[in-house]
């Protein structure tokens, strides 16, 4: 009778523990692959390409590197003498234009009221077109003029958001070129998180879904929502040979990794000491609205398997 008791014991205590076993298993599968969530995860931000609408020598740089500016807060100057020379020249030939431009009038004015037997109509028309051109030509001064004060301005680089300053190499006495970027600045109000998550979990994850993310080195999380889902990603094989054929990767394992599929988490609260830089490592996690990590259903989770199962089979 003892032995026979022991021996249930022993059955009754292995059977426990291929439950715990099974319960643990159970736990960690669901948690590290059927639950929409990833380490993968990255801090975006935008980045405004600054360059020069005039070209010219820089004297004064008013910035240094990871500085905090405001829209229109000074960059840097470039030299303006050019450019004052310039709106002079121009200034000078809005007057002539002007003084060219009342001659004229005044030239058809009293001829227009001269009778006829005086003064033929051709010549009166002459005097009328030569009026006209003047006008012409005095508008044209001073587009020219407002174009000239406007380069004069743009000698003052000015920001255009609110940001960060960036990898500032510039310095007094660079060369500026107009249309070439030579600052750049981080747009404060631009941060996202991108999650790239496994595409076998794309299906649990819907537009407007709370998202937790924790930040290596933060023990306090941020809380987002996604915002969208990328539509597609580079694929090798789309790749283009020399003749314009595609170049098809010949090899075709049995065991596949899933791709990578980026989804936008819009960034809602953070802790107000935490300081974001574009490309921080985040752990992204797909939460319920209580805040706390979203399970698969049985069924998807067995559907998930069962996929899994078919995909390997399917591919040996």
């Amino acid at each position: 009778m003892l032995p026979r008791a022991y021996r249930l014991i022993r059955l009754s205590i292995t059977l426990a523990i291929l439950a715990v076993a099974a319960v643990v298993v159970i736990i960690l599968w669901d948690y590290y692959t059927a639950s929409p969530w990833t380490r993968n995860g990255q801090v975006r931000a935008q980045v405004a390409n600054m360059a020069p609408r005039v070209s010219g020598q820089i004297l004064d740089v008013r910035v240094h590197d990871n500085q905090f500016v405001h829209r229109n807060d000074v960059l840097y100057v470039i030299d303006p003498f050019d450019f004052k020379v310039r709106l002079d020249i121009a200034q000078a030939r809005v007057a002539e234009r002007k003084a060219d431009l009342a001659f004229k009038v005044s030239q058809f004015e009293r001829r227009r009221i001269i009778p006829g037997v005086a003064v033929s109509g051709e010549e009166k028309q002459q005097y009328e077109a030569q009026a006209a051109q003047a006008k012409a030509q005095y508008e044209a001064a001073l587009a020219d003029q407002r174009q000239a004060q406007i380069d004069l301005d743009r000698t003052t680089v000015r920001s255009s958001i609110n940001g960060y300053i960036t990898n500032l190499i510039m310095r007094p006495g660079d060369y500026a070129t107009a249309g070439h970027v030579n600052i750049q600045i981080i747009d404060a109000e631009s941060f996202w998180v991108d999650g790239y998550f496994e595409e076998t979990k794309i299906h649990a994850i819907r537009d407007g879904d709370p998202i937790r993310i924790d930040l290596m080195g933060y023990h306090d999380p941020i809380f987002g929502h996604v915002e969208s889902m990328t539509r597609g990603i580079a694929s090798n094989n789309a790749a283009v040979s020399t003749q314009g054929l595609p170049t098809v990767d010949p090899v075709y394992t049995w065991v596949r990794l899933a791709q990578r599929i980026p989804v936008r988490v819009h960034i809602d609260t953070m802790p107000k000491d935490l300081q974001l830089a574009a490309g921080m490592t985040a752990t992204v996690t797909v939460v319920t609205e209580a805040g706390t990590r979203r399970h698969m259903s049985t069924r998807d989770a067995l559907r998930h398997v069962g996929d899994d199962l078919r995909h390997v089979v399917g591919h040996r």
